[in-house]
């Protein structure tokens, strides 16, 4: 105010000028000032201190992979990713590159960091450790059968200078591969009576054995057809070295063993029990805090919880507590051939109005119009007998190769009812949803973990029941099944991997107490222990959602969010373990040796 007063009452005009420039400087800084109050947020929003250090490794790993690939394949560098086999050189590059990194986090002070970027620090450190543990593992397994190919050393021999493009002599190389095949021959020969391998030894036997045949193919497809002796020379011999490269591999993996614990117990599904151990070490990855024999105890509690909604909705229905005729009908509420996918797009529209009429999260449109469907096959509903999703919908329903029986399943099994509780978890607010904002935020966080992303998605399912979004018997039904379906994974993939339970118990059990059609607990079973999720996938849809609803308690319960801020914010910091998410949402001090204590279940 002085200064204003002092503009308009002197008649020196350098004072003036001084004046003017003074304001102007001070407009300027509170600009700025204001301007640094708005970013922070935002550059929080996609980005913390830790995410140049984690940018820069994913493409240091993605170059190594890709350069010493063995895949044999063929295209444009940036279709090659190279998540193939580890030959002994990457794999040894691999370990000096995690740790130059771990060198480089014990020098960072995350003291001064946003909480963001702890988390990052914390989450980016656990992933490094643990592959370098799986690479170590990788090596001593290696070791153990490295002495079934003696010749691999004169393959990764040859294909090294191929790299640079090194002239080669095509009837020096002609000579070496022949020579290499007696070796192999040899080793066939010795293999037939020689005495049976470990599975695990065996598998990483013929892998590598198949490394090799990629190493030499990548070698052969570069010079042949442009080096002319060469191509005069080698092709014949080659040839033969690719074809008993293959047998030699396909032979050592019939010569593995099944532990008494992987035994076929007459279901034709053989896993891999992994034990306590390693279970326990994998819960502490993912940041549970505990044991496995507690999480089948919280899982019953769960299931008793179901037990007790499930009675109601069948007397409900005027079946008593026959709940199992209850849900008979229920199944029988399936739609005609051909009408599947219209009952789930309208399911989908059903959900959707539900989650704007509650104002539960923001939904862009993109998001809402870019979804898609396809129909999944027959060969594919062997292992995933329900529908699935993601940015495209793929609906499980019978084809024209089924027969009565596989078909009747099939439509019972998606009757609508049943696919109310899950359309929301594939699409919007779940799978879909998820993916599409994962895209556009963080995207530099490669956590992946089953706990976010499906515990997320069946939080969905527990929030609308609580939300009312069951209006009949028939309806709570349908979404009971999933919710018990979702307790007995915990129970029956826990008590699989502790030794506990065979597959077919675990079959026999998913039929008698959520009440599943027969084929479909065989494939949920075959999926869950052969194809390629982690032993703790199926244990992390529950869990996860327990996580997501302690979470919901804390914050929006007590008024601190509202829904849409909660659900929003969760969407907006991709996938992480949902104890490090707390730990962002609450603005939690952490420390470099901070160790996962939460207990969120209190019932």
């Amino acid at each position: 105010a002085e200064m204003i007063k002092l503009f308009y009452t002197t008649n020196d005009t350098n004072m003036k000028r001084n004046i003017f420039l003074i304001a102007a400087i001070g407009f300027l800084f509170i600009q700025h000032i204001a301007a640094q109050k708005v970013t922070a947020p935002e550059l929080y929003s996609q980005t913390s201190e830790m995410a140049d250090m984690m940018i820069k490794y994913e493409a240091d790993k993605g170059s190594i992979l890709r350069f010493y690939s063995t895949g044999g394949t063929e295209g444009e560098w940036w279709m090659r990713q190279g998540n193939d086999y580890n030959s002994p050189e990457r794999r040894l590059h691999l370990q000096q590159l995690n740790a130059d990194y771990l060198k480089q986090l014990e020098k960072i002070d995350i003291g001064k960091m946003n909480v963001n970027g702890k988390v990052d620090y914390l989450l980016f450190k656990r992933n490094i450790e643990d592959e370098q543990y799986q690479l170590l593992q990788e090596q001593k397994l290696y070791e153990l059968v490295v002495k079934y190919f003696p010749f691999s050393d004169r393959i990764y021999a040859i294909e090294k200078p191929r790299r640079r493009g090194i002239a080669v002599n095509g009837e020096a190389a002609a000579k070496e591969l022949n020579d290499i095949n007696k070796e192999v021959i040899k080793a066939i020969e010795k293999l037939k009576s020689a005495d049976s391998i470990e599975i695990k030894q065996a598998n990483i036997a013929s892998d590598a054995v198949t490394g090799l045949k990629g190493a030499l193919k990548n070698y052969y497809n570069f010079y042949n057809g442009y080096d002319p002796l060469f191509t005069w020379w080698v092709p014949k011999t080659y040839m033969a070295t690719d074809s008993l490269l293959n047998l030699y591999s396909v032979a050592l993996k019939k010569k593995g063993k099944l532990t008494s614990s992987q035994k076929d117990d007459g279901s034709g599904i053989i896993g891999n029990p992994i034990g306590h151990d390693e279970l326990e070490r994998q819960l502490k990855l993912e940041f549970i805090a505990y044991t496995p024999e507690e999480l089948v105890d919280i899982a019953n509690k769960e299931f008793a919880w179901c037990d007790a909604e499930l009675l109601k909705a069948s007397r409900e229905m005027g079946f008593g507590d026959n709940w199992k005729a209850a849900q008979e009908k229920v199944k029988n509420s399936f739609v005609p051939a051909g009408k599947q996918p219209e009952a789930m797009y309208d399911l989908y529209k059903q959900s959707v109005e539900f989650l704007k009429k509650n104002d539960l999260l923001t939904i862009p449109l993109l998001a809402e119009e870019t979804w898609r469907m396809e129909m999944m096959s027959p060969r594919r509903q062997l292992v995933n007998p329900f529908f699935t999703g993601g940015e495209t919908l793929s609906i499980s329903y019978p084809t024209n190769t089924m027969t009565y029986e596989e078909k009747m399943m099939s439509m019972r099994g998606n009757n609508p009812n049943f696919s109310r509780a899950t359309v929301h978890h594939e699409l919007i607010a779940g799978h879909h949803l998820q993916g599409y904002m994962n895209d556009r935020y963080k995207s530099y966080r490669h956590f992946d973990t089953p706990f976010y992303i499906e515990g997320n998605a069946l939080y969905w399912e527990m929030l609308l029941w609580d939300l009312k979004f069951p209006r009949t018997a028939e309806e709570k039904i349908g979404m009971l099944f999933w919710r018990m379906h979702r307790c007995a994974r915990i129970i029956f993939s826990l008590n699989y991997h502790l030794s506990k339970w065979t597959p077919q118990q675990c079959i026999d059990f998913l039929v008698d107490r959520v009440g599943h059609e027969r084929a479909n607990a065989e494939g949920e079973v075959r999926r869950s222990f052969t194809g390629g999720y982690s032993p703790l996938y199926q244990i992390a849809y529950m869990i996860g959602g327990l996580e997501f609803m302690s979470l919901k308690r804390e914050l929006v319960d007590t008024k601190k969010m509202t829904y849409k801020q909660y659900h929003d914010a969760v969407l907006q910091e991709n996938r992480l373990p949902v104890e490090m998410l707390r730990a962002i949402l609450t603005n939690q001090s952490l420390t470099k040796d901070f160790k996962t204590n939460w207990r969120f279940y209190d019932k």
